[in-house]
């Protein structure tokens, strides 16, 4: 049996391919209030070039699987639609995002520049039953900015070393995390959360012609670990996913991890795949899977090209750097 090698776009460039350069987030405004694991601030670029091709401009968007939100928020930040429909199953990071809709934005903000942080008070406040629901979320973000890798699903802990050895203070910065919640609490009234499935809410808005939809759900498919250990709720139908963005009168972009098992599912609902680098926790260059209806918007992008059905993600460790991180980036 012959193997197929991997096609590049650019076929000139055979034989000196390397694996570009993903987007610095550092470049990219932040604007979520968590330090999201799984998050696509390294995405905003690419979501920003999607909607400008779509004519006429949509007025709603889903996002399906929220978390820390930051598509949702570029959007409405940068006006590039009027609402948007945020879900999220998780009831900690539903707090959160209901408080900011209740009002509760600033009453957040000032809780987070007040409190005294220590390893015994987070303690301490992440050990009580909170009363209300603007108490849950802020022990909420206590927990994702003093957790290892902000991560809220059971068997996380605490950050032992953290940037420059200083712990559970490599993360927590309350006067630009209360300045977010702020900025947020201006665009509160255009935001719809629901603590719900996000198949169900996709399915809700599907006959939408001016609603388009940024999915990105849990990474569980074709036996991938990554979203078991990230998230509380990470089981998913991901069949169903693929047939219901079948039926969408919008536009969807969805984003996964390079799995055969996913490509395949693509494939057999005849949706268009691209690659595009990102980094991963380690540091690592890997390229994720974006998948949506049209994407030959993306072909002129350099660092895009299709993936064939045996192509193999690049892996290259970059150098490591004592340059602490810039006390503005998530």
């Amino acid at each position: 049996m012959t193997t197929r090698k991997q096609t590049l776009l650019f076929p000139g460039a055979q034989g000196k391919f390397e694996m570009p350069k993903p987007v610095n987030v550092a470049s990219v405004p932040q604007r979520s209030p968590f330090r999201y694991p799984g998050g696509k601030t390294w995405f905003v670029p690419t979501f920003r070039q999607w909607i400008a091709t779509i004519h006429p401009k949509p007025t709603i968007l889903v996002e399906p699987f929220a978390g820390g939100g930051i598509i949702s928020l570029t959007a409405l930040f940068e006006n590039l639609v009027q609402d948007a429909i945020m879900v999220e199953l998780d009831d900690e990071i539903a707090a959160v995002w209901e408080s900011i809709v209740n009002a509760d934005a600033e009453w957040l903000a000032n809780r987070i520049l007040t409190f005294e942080l220590s390893k015994e008070s987070v303690i301490n406040e992440i050990s009580r039953i909170p009363c209300t629901q603007r108490e849950k979320a802020f022990q909420t973000i206590l927990k994702n900015r003093t957790f290892h890798g902000g991560i809220l699903a059971e068997g996380s802990g605490f950050l032992k070393y953290g940037e420059n050895g200083k712990g559970i203070h490599s993360r927590w910065y309350p006067a630009t995390i209360a300045k977010r919640f702020v900025n947020i609490n201006h665009f509160a009234t255009r935001i719809d959360f629901r603590c719900d499935d996000g198949l169900k809410v996709i399915q809700e808005f599907s006959d939408r012609k001016d609603a388009i939809y940024f999915i990105d759900p849990p990474y569980t498919a074709g036996g991938k670990q990554a979203g078991k250990r990230l998230y509380k709720h990470y089981s998913l139908d991901h069949e169903q996913l693929f047939s219901l963005c079948e039926t969408l009168k919008g536009d969807f972009l969805m984003t996964y991890d390079n799995a055969e098992e996913v490509k395949n599912m693509a494939r057999r609902h005849s949706f268009q795949m691209r690659l595009i680098p990102m980094n991963n926790t380690h540091h690592a260059t890997l390229e994720e899977l974006v998948i949506g209806k049209d994407l030959s918007w993306m072909d002129a992008f350099p660092s895009v090209h299709e993936p064939e059905t045996t192509y193999v993600a690049q892996k290259i460790r970059k150098k490591r750097t004592t340059k602490p991180l810039k006390p503005d980036v998530a």
